[in-house]
């Protein structure tokens, strides 16, 4: 069993490497899950990442490890990674992808030394946003380090299609399937509703889920979609497009599947009347965090890669 690092031992912050992504994913995993089972609603019950989950965790990691290595830091002790941290700039922002810390390491001046390296990475972004969990130590992190805490709303429960729309028909021949010539409006849309634009974050992203776009005169917007039916993140001009997305991700899911949508601000309404209409129920679960900026809408943001 790994003992808690006391004061007496040396424990090394220093650069990520490729090396480091499956111990790395592990301690995202285990830190994640110990926080939701400590603090998190108890509907649904917390669980921890699938292994399809932590792939793709890796390939998202990987992805940022190129494009931003300075952001990615780990803390070590003899050989053993303690913690880990991922961030990057697009853009004039900064956003955090992941911030862990081995259960039996914490409380021990770990995460403080291995957020410091992180946010200093974000010097001289005008702007800043991730996602947390409702753990109170990394809440106080978050706070003292400059962030608003806006908490959010998930919707959860079971896809019943006789409670879809009347007109679904007609939402659906809205939407189309995008591809890679879709970026440009992707990268527009991000500005518009977030600050900044995904960039490179779209490769992976379109790796991972499939893309579905509505381009119109009047209004545009895009989602990628979770293996569930629940966008990975949304983005429109208005919430009447972000309102058919979301239904157009709801129609994927097959009827008495599970449906989780997360991460539904306080300025995305929109989101929670489509829940309700679907007939599934709102919790809470997490935090936003923002460093001077309007929470983003109508947006949902991806869980890592904002």
């Amino acid at each position: 069993m790994s003992q808690r690092p006391g004061p007496e031992t040396v424990v090394l912050i220093r650069p990520m490497r490729p090396e480091d992504l499956v111990s790395a994913e592990r301690i995202t995993a285990d830190s994640y899950l110990q926080a939701d089972l400590e603090y998190a609603a108890r509907s649904p019950v917390p669980t921890r990442r699938t292994e399809v989950g932590g792939q793709r965790w890796r390939e998202r990691t990987a992805h940022l490890l190129a494009s931003d290595p300075q952001g990615c830091w780990v803390a070590e002790r003899d050989a053993e990674l303690l913690g880990v941290v991922v961030s990057f700039r697009r853009e004039l922002m900064w956003l955090l992808a992941s911030f862990a810390v081995a259960p039996h390491a914490q409380g021990n001046g770990v995460g403080t030394r291995l957020l410091e390296r992180a946010v200093e990475y974000g010097s001289g972004c005008l702007r800043g946003m991730f996602n947390s969990s409702a753990d109170p130590a990394a809440l106080r992190r978050y706070r003292r380090a400059g962030f608003d805490l806006q908490p959010y709303c998930m919707a959860t429960g079971t896809i019943d299609r006789a409670r879809f729309p009347d007109d679904l028909t007609r939402i659906l021949g809205s939407i189309r399937a995008g591809d890679a010539a879709d970026r440009h409006l992707l990268d527009s849309l991000d500005r518009r509703t977030r600050g900044a634009a995904h960039g490179p974050d779209h490769e992976v992203l379109a790796k991972q889920h499939p893309l579905i776009v509505c381009d119109r005169l009047d209004a545009q917007g895009y989602a990628y979609l979770g293996a569930d039916g629940s966008p990975a993140v949304l983005a429109a001009t208005d919430r009447r497009t972000a309102t058919r997305l979301l239904w157009g991700c709801l129609a994927t899911a097959q009827d008495g599947s599970q449906v989780r949508i997360d991460r539904i601000s306080a300025a995305n309404q929109w989101a929670l009347d489509v829940a309700l209409d679907a007939g599934l129920a709102i919790g809470q679960h997490g935090f936003l965090a923002l460093r001077r900026l309007t929470p983003p809408a109508p947006y949902l943001p991806h869980a890592s890669l904002m």
